[in-house]
């Protein structure tokens, strides 16, 4: 799919793109590739001059490789967008290309997007950018635009993690904890680890992303100042972040703990029983050992007395357990 973005009355207007022709009749600000035919890479080829890499949309690229300068002033920045699926929380790579060098090129001052999926993030931009006019003026303030919608993306998600880390709290810090519930709490806080990890990452890719932005020299100053603030905004969730993890590990040893507790019940239960069954398990040894004359044999009430022998010394250590408190 292709979509190009042009300015009209300082609002940010959408146009889908289905030929090459159309292409032509639109000056855009930026230009966006979700899951790009090699049709519409030829398009974009064509008009704008301009090649998409062929490891554009790599995930197993360098670090160190994500974000560089060519030769001809086309900027390449590639960074990753959180997208909170309840099923499926994961990272999209997102592919940026950007020329400011070569005014030469139909793609001066034109940022390209390119990535496999829809991000929430440019959703958010495009409602945002449709309602407030002013809110973007060039290619430069959608980039910076994206990056402060990632952030808060991210700091909204990690709303959502603490209030179902609050609903996990109430439930493990209530007591009572079954196996079966133990279970659930376990699986619903390594979701939210999980996806606390993920802002974590996504939120230090995007610092690393801004600083090469504002090392790049393009920014005028009110575009540095905003760049600034995202870095602020992105040094705050780092300390969420981490609280988080603390919380989290917390619930997890509570929750662990009740399952060990848990545990100790059924062992303690064990303990006490064979305990108990100790004293008629001497009774009945000594009963069968090889007497002259066997009591339960030569005696009338021998199996009687015998098996009430049992019962009492089975009964005399389980009340002693029972007066200490043992059997709760």
């Amino acid at each position: 799919m292709l979509n190009i973005f042009t300015l009209a009355n300082g609002r940010l207007v959408q146009e889908e793109i289905e030929s090459l022709q159309e292409l032509a009749r639109f000056q855009p600000i930026w230009v966006d590739l979700e899951s790009p035919t090699l049709e519409e890479k030829r398009w974009i080829k064509q008009h704008y001059g301009l090649s998409i890499p062929e490891d554009a949309m790599d995930q197993d690229i360098e670090e160190s490789a994500r974000f560089y300068e060519e030769d001809n002033g086309d900027l390449h920045i590639r960074s990753d967008f959180l997208i909170d699926d309840e099923d499926d929380p994961r990272s999209v790579r997102v592919a940026f290309i950007m020329n400011l060098h070569n005014a030469s090129l139909k793609s001066y001052g034109v940022l390209f997007s390119i990535h496999d999926e829809d991000v929430p993030v440019f959703r958010l931009l495009r409602l945002r950018a449709r309602r407030a006019p002013g809110l973007i003026e060039d290619s430069k303030d959608v980039l910076l635009k994206l990056f402060d919608a990632d952030a808060e993306y991210s700091a909204d998600t990690l709303e959502g993690i603490y209030d179902d880390l609050e609903k996990v709290s109430t439930q493990v810090l209530a007591g009572n904890v079954t196996d079966t519930h133990a279970s659930e709490v376990l699986s619903a806080i390594a979701r939210q680890e999980d996806l606390n990890g993920r802002i974590r990452r996504n939120v230090m890719d995007t610092r690393r992303a801004v600083s090469f932005v504002m090392r790049s020299k393009m920014l005028n100053s009110d575009q540095f100042e905003d760049a600034r603030q995202i870095l602020r905004d992105i040094e705050s969730l780092d300390n969420h972040t981490a609280f988080l993890f603390d919380k989290i590990n917390f619930l997890m040893d509570a929750t662990v703990g009740f399952i060990n507790i848990n545990q100790n019940k059924i062992i303690k239960i064990f303990s006490v029983a064979s305990v108990a069954l100790l004293p008629p398990t001497l009774i009945a040894s000594v009963y069968g050992m090889n007497f002259k004359y066997m009591p339960e044999i030569d005696w009338q009430y021998g199996y009687a007395y015998g098996i009430a022998l049992m019962v009492g010394s089975a009964l005399i250590p389980m009340m002693y357990f029972r007066k200490r408190g043992w059997l709760k």
